[in-house]
């Protein structure tokens, strides 16, 4: 017999996480499936802004992040060739000033533990690798493909896609066509390094030619450093050295593009390998009518890493979209089957979505056109040399001091409730 769930989460990062603590502790029976053994490093800035430490407390694991994280991230810095302009982050409240950094390998595991400790079903390492049924039927499976080739199928009325957007997504009809290389295709790589020298509390945001990229301290003693690329400019400097591999590649440049990293590097060893991913495909994937699952995090939708927001965003539609079905009677044991209250539940996630992110999103792709073509980043730096407090209202419109739910009350931190955009 087939296993039933109310309902199943496809991919176990910030996002899945989270909408697995959401539902199970609202009684939901969930199944979370998760590709990769963890812990395991992944491409990523790493930054958790200050306005997601309410929620996290509310799942359960603020105080460990805390823990394990760098220092508070209290300024924000733009480095450009030798160019330096620092500017103070804005608060996000009294109890709840400032943001940290963290590992993926912690950030996701402690939230994947949360999820087991609340009553959700891990399957991990295992894989998705289709979805069927239409979405009117009661129930809709999920085929599995487990270590050793074993197979196995789970079935519920809700399936949360949140596997991120580099990965092949679960086919619910046929894959889609690969897509094929393009010169602006932004590629993301990331590293850690030992005895960086970065101020304590620092966000640098680092803007060159082809690229942009961050670094930041993000616990036990190591500098993250990470950046997107794009394709044609990697394929330009690797005439320079043709047999090097490309975060090798990656390193020079920034070394030799930005004189920030320089100095913060210049007595620090790089700790692993440097990570590559991608290409980022930056935009809104979801819509009031997706038919293949209700898609969170970088599944819903991708933002320009220049502003730190994919945490913050995976984290806060994660507590939209639970939001939406916990309120919803039908949601659970195959009302869905009603395709009526599917489709006003999506609806409803969607235009929150959107009024939540749309925003960041649009901001980003600004800022990171500005940072990687010089001609249009030249001429604002005479005005932030004057108004370096430009960077801190950068900051603040990014969302680094809203987020999109909260804390029902502190006596039952299990509960979120929406926040107004």
């Amino acid at each position: 017999m087939t296993p039933s769930y109310d309902g199943i989460i496809i991919g176990a990062g910030p996002a899945g996480s989270t909408a697995a603590i959401l539902l199970a502790r609202a009684g939901w029976s969930v199944a979370l499936l998760e590709a990769k053994a963890f812990p395991r490093r992944k491409v990523c800035g790493e930054c958790i802004a200050a306005s997601n430490l309410p929620l996290l407390d509310a799942l359960g694991v603020g105080a460990d992040i805390r823990r394990r994280a760098g220092p508070e991230l209290r300024r924000v810095a733009l480095w450009r060739g030798g160019e330096r302009i620092t500017a103070r982050l804005p608060a996000h409240t009294d109890r709840h000033p400032w943001g940290y950094a963290l590992g993926r390998e912690y950030l996701d595991a402690l939230l994947i533990e949360c999820a087991r400790s609340s009553g959700a079903t891990v399957l991990q390492p295992v894989k998705a690798l289709a979805i069927r049924g239409r979405p009117g039927d009661a129930l809709r499976e999920v085929e599995l493909a487990h270590e050793g080739g074993l197979r196995s199928t789970l079935c519920a009325p809700v399936i949360v896609r949140a596997h991120g957007s580099w990965q092949p997504p679960p086919a619910a009809a046929g894959r889609a066509p690969r897509q094929p290389h393009r010169p602006a295709d932004l590629l993301a790589f990331k590293a850690n390094f030992l005895h960086a020298r970065l101020e304590e509390g620092l966000l640098p945001v680092l803007a060159f030619p082809g690229g942009y990229g961050g670094m930041v301290m993000s616990g036990d003693g190591l500098a993250t450093l990470a950046c997107c690329l794009r394709r044609d400019r990697l394929t330009a400097c690797r005439r320079l050295d043709p047999a090097a591999a490309a975060g090798e590649i990656v390193e020079a440049l920034l070394l030799r593009e930005c004189r920030g990293v320089r100095e913060a590097l210049a007595s620090a060893s790089r700790a692993g390998p440097w990570l590559a991913a991608g290409p980022i495909r930056p935009g809104v994937r979801l819509s009031g009518l997706d038919r293949d699952g209700f898609r969170v995090g970088n599944a819903a939708g991708e933002v320009h890493p220049i502003i730190g927001e994919g945490i913050s965003m995976a984290l806060q539609s994660a507590g939209l979209l639970c939001e939406e079905l916990t309120r919803c009677a039908h949601a659970r044991g195959g009302d869905m089957a009603a395709e009526r209250h599917r489709v006003r539940i999506q609806q409803r996630y969607a235009s929150s979505w959107v009024a939540h992110f749309s925003r960041r999103m649009r901001l980003a792709a600004c800022l990171a056109r500005a940072a990687m073509r010089p001609a249009l980043s030249a001429p604002l730096l005479p005005l932030l040399r004057r108004a370096p407090g430009l960077l801190s209202l950068a900051a603040r419109a990014s969302g680094k001091t809203r987020c999109a739910v909260g804390a029902s009350s502190e006596a039952d931190p299990g509960l979120l409730h929406g926040v107004s955009s």
